[in-house]
């Protein structure tokens, strides 16, 4: 019986290692390759230390916590720099298309963002082409792609995603249904409604941050 117990206490604590340098080597991957998303992070990172037990898979919220740690470590000097930029350019882009009331969502709101990120904004409307027409009048070159995005109920559906550029900058629009601007739709690294903010409560964040610096939104998201 003590032998068991001596090998299931090894077997966690081994898992526990390895949920660890997962964790780190997806942020790294996060942070150095520009990918965003946290399954394909740690699918690769797995692949790259030759890790296959599905049980030792860190959470997102591990991940995300080890991203923030390796920004505060290695990119303390660039990174603040490149967040503000983003959410500056969030700022003016919501004014932009206020029309669909926008919500900005994403690594640019929860203080992640780095050179590599996008901007991701969650517009709502239900003809999606209605918000290209509009850009496209106003001369900004977009790409349409459908992604498939995690639902507040574990489920994976199809929205469409417009992208652009501004002066450097990469904006992602998901286009969501007009109910989902009341009862949120997607789900954030932790499985519950993703965050996000509207453009007050972006301009409250910005007002704040100018005089107090903070690392991540403190604001009542909705």
């Amino acid at each position: 019986m003590a032998r068991a117990e001596h090998h299931r206490v090894h077997a966690q604590d081994r898992q526990q290692r390895s949920r660890v340098r997962l964790a780190q080597e997806a942020a790294r991957l996060m942070s150095e390759h520009g990918i965003r998303d946290f399954q394909h992070a740690k699918s690769k990172a797995a692949r790259r230390l030759g890790i296959a037990d599905t049980q030792a898979m860190p959470r997102n919220q591990d991940i995300e916590q080890a991203l923030r740690e390796r920004q505060r470590l290695f990119q303390a000097d660039r990174q603040p720099q490149h967040l503000q930029l983003r959410r500056e350019a969030a700022l003016e882009a919501m004014r932009f298309l206020g029309a669909w009331q926008p919500r900005l969502t994403g690594s640019v709101l929860d203080g992640t963002a780095d050179a590599h990120s996008s901007v991701n904004l969650q517009l709502f409307h239900e003809h999606p082409e209605a918000i290209d027409l509009f850009l496209q009048e106003h001369g900004v070159p977009t790409l349409w792609q459908d992604r498939r995005l995690r639902r507040t109920d574990d489920s994976v559906g199809h929205y469409p995603v417009i992208s652009f550029q501004a002066d450097g900058i990469p904006f992602e629009l998901i286009v969501l249904p007009p109910s989902a601007l009341r009862q949120p739709l997607l789900a954030g690294p932790d499985g519950r409604p993703a965050a996000r903010v509207s453009l007050t409560q972006l301009e409250m964040l910005l007002a704040e941050e100018s005089v107090t610096p903070s690392p991540g939104p403190s604001l009542r998201r909705r």
